[in-house]
């Protein structure tokens, strides 16, 4: 089977406001992310991942902040787009691993909601995936509560049924891992 590996990196300003959102769950702050979008560093990053990982460059690409449809759009319903490019690349997803550094909020109640939010998008299994939250110990933009920043990776490895039907022409409907070819 053929695996990829796709690394994701996002940072936004925090504006007063705004809504907060990480993982598509809104964190209750006193300020919000500011972007086109909802701004949530989290799914923006692991969208780059994601795309990085299918060869699709990264979300300013295909999502641009100059287009009129983007703006204010939830950041879940551009991670569902970039996961049905995957799926049509015919990849899954196996496993996401994120780190939010924010020294503001307190992400710790909020992080089996998250993760369980993205399992649920991403159609995987709550220990596939991983949120984790850092503080940046005071320093920079980060540790001066001006932004929140967040590092993604993912792995995905390409469906039973594609490596059959590249492999085999001629293969039958069904492959060994059970999955319809058409």
């Amino acid at each position: 089977m053929e695996s990829r590996i796709g690394l994701g990196y996002d940072i936004h300003r925090l504006q007063e406001g705004r809504k907060l959102y990480l993982g598509g769950v809104e964190i209750p702050y006193i300020k919000g992310l500011l972007g086109h979008s909802d701004a949530d560093v989290l799914i923006h990053a692991l969208c780059d991942a994601l795309l990085g990982a299918i060869g699709e460059g990264d979300i300013g690409e295909q999502f641009p902040d100059t287009d009129p449809k983007y703006h204010n759009i939830a950041s879940s319903n551009l991670l569902e787009i970039v996961l049905g490019w995957v799926r049509k690349k015919g990849f899954q997803v196996i496993n996401v691993d994120t780190i939010v550094i924010a020294q503001e909020p307190a992400l710790s109640p909020f992080k089996k909601h998250i993760q369980e939010n993205l399992a649920r998008i991403l159609k995987i299994e709550k220990d596939c995936v991983s949120v984790k939250a850092k503080t940046n110990e005071g320093l920079g933009e980060l540790g001066r509560k001006e932004a929140i920043a967040c590092y993604a990776v993912t792995l995905i490895k390409k469906e039973c049924f594609h490596i059959l039907l590249s492999r085999y022409p001629g293969s039958p409907e069904k492959g060994s891992c059970g999955q319809d070819f058409h």
